[in-house]
């Protein structure tokens, strides 16, 4: 009996413990529309005090490097899933840093592309605290990844991070810093003056709506979208952005470090397009590649030449010309409460999702080159929300290039109306709540209408 009132003793403080843990872990969804939260407000004013841009002062400058940032030695694949940060062996493809460095005598940009799962928030951190090595601030910079989840890992820590990106190690953080900065400076070494033109072609067919699973979905953005920069000695640069997911590795192939198709893209269009090429994943939010080929690798090759033969047939079209229209936006985002929600509608309380995950700041980004203009999101951005600010951008006469995972990382912003959806894109990763397509765009449109 002694020995049942001891183990009942047991039970009843485990089961006290248990609900204790509960209440101080976990919280009902906030539904409160965001315009009510004082975090819009507060976004909402920055807004309001971002400078309007300066007029440049002689037509744009540009220069162009890349940085091999591969390391010596296996780390973890950055790349969630069944990867769950399983060491690569294998080098498929070498691992770098790209940067396009433009001037018009008035601002000065870098466009840092990063051969990454993304724009990993402690490599942001520490370029916030470097970059005036290079005579620049975070104001000055411009970033995106190509979302391959074969590529390096280890940069994240917490266990948000071990299950994202593998066991964290500083080390690799310096290296990619490291190479963002050596970049930069290659490219401030071979500046001239360019001539500037874009062009875009549709490759709607070789992406799908993921949460197209859960119900109806709307339209995505499909465009392939290229900014051409040309030197007089015939030198040139592309960049270019499309909307597909860099997931043409398996999950259970996490043997290989490898830049997925986005790498085989832009190795061709080097031999064959330009001189220099920078892929910045598009609104990848829920967007899947529409795969061909028996392995892994021929899908690559494949998906790389279908976008390859396309942006060969549109590149000769480009029409260049001289432009000093320069200008980047930085707005600090405001955000609602942590809500990863766990067990029906209740969510995470923000001390325990800090605590695995971290504190970062994000930031939306607007850059203007011309009459093209680039938006940053920290996030897997929506291609059904990027797709419904094109309308705008045609109306203001800009070409529009929507971008993800610019420097923070808030999980996916998708569009409102699948908050309540069961899957992966609008539960796992929504991480912020509801409201957040919305807000977004908001946010995004006035922006767009500052520039």
């Amino acid at each position: 009996m002694k020995f049942v009132r001891i183990l009942l003793k047991a039970l009843l403080g485990l089961i006290v413990f248990i609900l204790l843990f509960l209440a101080i872990s976990l919280a009902p969804v906030d539904e409160t529309p965001y315009q009510q939260m004082p975090y819009y407000r507060q976004t909402k004013q920055r807004l309001a005090q971002l400078r309007e841009p300066k007029a440049g002062q002689a037509p744009l400058r540009a220069g162009w490097a890349k940085t091999n940032i591969t390391p010596p030695y296996t780390t973890p694949t950055g790349g969630y899933g069944v990867r769950r940060g399983k060491h690569w062996h294998i080098v498929s493809d070498s691992i770098y840093a790209r940067a396009i460095v433009l001037s018009n005598g008035t601002t000065t940009v870098a466009v840092v592309g990063l051969d990454l799962l993304i724009t990993p928030p402690t490599v942001t951190e520490a370029l916030k605290k470097r970059l005036p090595e290079v005579g620049l601030h975070w104001e000055n910079i411009y970033m995106g990844a190509i979302h391959s989840h074969n590529s390096i890992g280890g940069w994240a820590p917490g266990l948000v991070g071990q299950l994202i990106a593998g066991g964290y190690d500083e080390k690799i953080v310096t290296r990619i810093t490291d190479g963002v900065l050596t970049a930069i400076r290659q490219a401030q070494r071979t500046m001239a003056p360019v001539q500037i033109g874009f062009s875009q072609t549709d490759a709607s067919d070789l992406i799908y709506n993921r949460i197209g699973n859960a119900g109806p979905t709307g339209p995505l953005d499909g465009a392939v979208r290229l900014l051409k920069l040309q030197k007089p000695t015939g030198e040139s640069a592309l960049l270019c952005s499309f909307a597909g997911h860099a997931t043409l590795f398996d999950g259970s192939n996490g043997d290989y470090l490898s830049r997925d198709y986005p790498g085989s893209l832009v190795d061709r269009l080097e031999k064959k397009s330009a001189s220099f090429a920078v892929f910045l994943a598009g609104a990848v939010g829920s967007t899947g590649p529409k795969a061909t080929g028996s392995t892994d690798f021929q899908e690559i090759r494949n998906y790389a030449g279908a976008l390859a033969t396309r942006i060969e047939r549109t590149v000769p079209q480009i029409q260049t010309h001289s432009d000093s229209t320069l200008a980047l936006l930085t707005l600090p985002l405001g955000l609602r409460e942590p809500h990863p929600r766990v067990i029906g509608n209740w969510r995470v309380r923000p001390w325990l999702f800090y605590a695995i995950y971290g504190d970062y700041p994000s930031d939306l980004k607007a850059l203007r080159i011309g009459q093209t203009v680039l938006l940053g999101t920290p996030c897997d951005f929506s291609g059904e929300l990027a797709a419904e600010l094109n309308p705008l951008a045609t109306k203001k006469g800009v070409n529009l290039m929507v971008t993800s995972f610019d420097g923070g990382y808030i999980g996916y912003v998708t569009p409102d109306r699948y908050y309540n959806r069961q899957t992966y894109e609008t539960r796992d990763m929504n991480w912020f709540g509801p409201y957040n397509g919305a807000y977004f765009q908001e946010m995004m449109v006035g922006l767009l209408k500052k520039l």
